[in-house]
């Protein structure tokens, strides 16, 4: 149902079963699926592709061009997968000629006040808490939750089945399978709860916290740590994704905490 004061592009493409309340603006070149809310006094601009059973609330503006000064007009899009819920006020930009997309994946959770950037990369089953802000560039993994009032700085990885505290300043990668906690944003021990509630096994989850022992506990430097976890390890999904996402990180990955190193005891 489409509410006669909203205003809709010819050119827009909506499914049969899309409702769209008041005062809503949907421009040109914008895509929606099958059972899509879109509320009152939302802006969803040209490249946007809104996926099925999404809810976009109040306030939102999805596909404004980047606020990036080489932004030069280039083609590109916002993509949002299924069954994602988009809260009041969150801003999600357009693509750059870097990716020309930025990507928000299905079942996520982006909620009030959350602002993504240029190029970012969300996965599937992410819950980014309020007033989140993820700059440029950024990708963050299936099943990480951000706690509200983060901040990500450009270029930054955020693993699978992470959880990070609210408040933080993430500068660094942040692996799979962990916490992050701490100013600075230091290793916070294995995310155990949020990998019970997924299924994972007391042995998975022991795997998993062995291998950062090795990465944090040991004394080593991430070389060292590695080449061990590598040739004395058994080896499973978890260790070599780990692994890998250790010696591919761009930015190096967020340290374990000591005393001295930040504001807390």
């Amino acid at each position: 149902m489409i509410h006669p004061h909203t205003y809709i592009h010819p050119n827009a493409r909506l499914a049969t079963n899309v409702k769209v309340d008041p005062f809503t603006v949907i421009h040109q070149d914008v895509e929606i699926g099958e059972g899509t809310w879109i509320a009152s006094n939302v802006t969803i601009m040209e490249g946007a592709r809104i996926g099925k059973n999404c809810r976009v609330f109040p306030g939102a503006v999805i596909a404004a061009i980047p606020q990036d000064l080489k932004f030069k007009g280039e083609y590109s899009t916002v993509e949002i997968g299924d069954n994602t819920t988009i809260r009041e006020f969150v801003t999600i930009n357009r693509g750059t000629k870097d990716r020309e997309k930025t990507v928000v994946g299905t079942n996520c959770l982006i909620q009030a006040y959350c602002h993504l950037a240029h190029d970012c990369i969300v996965g599937n089953n992410c819950v980014m808490s309020n007033n989140t802000q993820v700059a440029g560039h950024v990708i963050i993994e299936d099943w990480a939750i951000l706690g509200g009032m983060c901040a990500l700085h450009q270029f930054v990885r955020i693993g699978q089945h992470s959880f990070i505290s609210g408040g933080s300043l993430i500068g660094k990668d942040v692996p799979p399978f962990i916490k992050a906690a701490r100013n600075p944003l230091s290793y916070a021990g294995v995310n155990s709860v949020g990998l019970k509630r997924r299924g994972f096994s007391n042995e998975r989850i022991n795997d998993i916290l062995n291998i950062y022992r090795y990465i944090y506990n040991k004394g080593m430097n991430t070389t060292q740590a590695l080449e061990y976890i590598e040739e004395e390890l058994p080896a499973s999904d978890e260790r070599d994704e780990i692994v890998t996402f250790v010696r591919e990180s761009g930015r190096g990955i967020i340290k374990r905490f000591t005393k001295g190193s930040g504001d807390e005891d």
